[in-house]
């Protein structure tokens, strides 16, 4: 680290602590070639992730957004707040770990569709008829009739002992 005083570039750490409830690290550096001491501040910069809608505009990931449109199909529910809280948190996760800076909303649909089918199939019905804009009742049904065959599957493998 360059020191801002004699503009030597060599310094050691003197003190180190988290601040920021741990989003922040705090250096007390003193330099190695005049002595004088100064504070460094290291932080995780988030690169944005712009997500690209249907029409082809581009917006910031907005992660209350996305908590809003989940909370609203999970309504009236037997959905905890935290579940909700945790399903995003996944998503996001699984957003920034592609290592992109643009994702589609089509991505982030299915991503949450994903896991949102294995909380309450009712939310997940309504979350994927606003964001699938289902067309008429058929395309309904058609989703409905995947996810009860799967559940029919699953409760088949239970009572086998799979």
């Amino acid at each position: 680290m360059q020191c801002p005083h004699c503009g030597y570039n060599g310094s050691k750490v003197v003190d180190s602590r988290p601040t920021d409830d741990g989003r922040v690290i705090r250096r007390r550096r003193e330099c190695e070639h005049c002595g004088f001491r100064f504070t460094t501040f290291e932080r995780v910069e988030v690169t944005p992730l712009l997500v690209v809608k249907k029409n082809g505009n581009r917006e910031e990931f907005n992660r209350e957004k996305l908590l809003k449109g989940i909370v609203r199909s999970a309504e009236k529910r037997p959905v905890s707040m935290d579940a909700i809280t945790n399903l995003v948190d996944r998503v996001e996760n699984k957003l920034r770990s592609l290592g992109e800076n643009e994702v589609s909303s089509q991505q982030i649909g299915e991503y949450v569709m994903e896991d949102l089918v294995n909380l309450d199939e009712i939310a997940y019905i309504r979350f994927a008829s606003v964001y699938r804009q289902f067309k008429d009742m058929s395309v309904f049904y058609k989703e409905l009739k995947e996810i009860m065959e799967k559940d029919k599957k699953k409760h088949q493998d239970n009572s086998e002992g799979k």
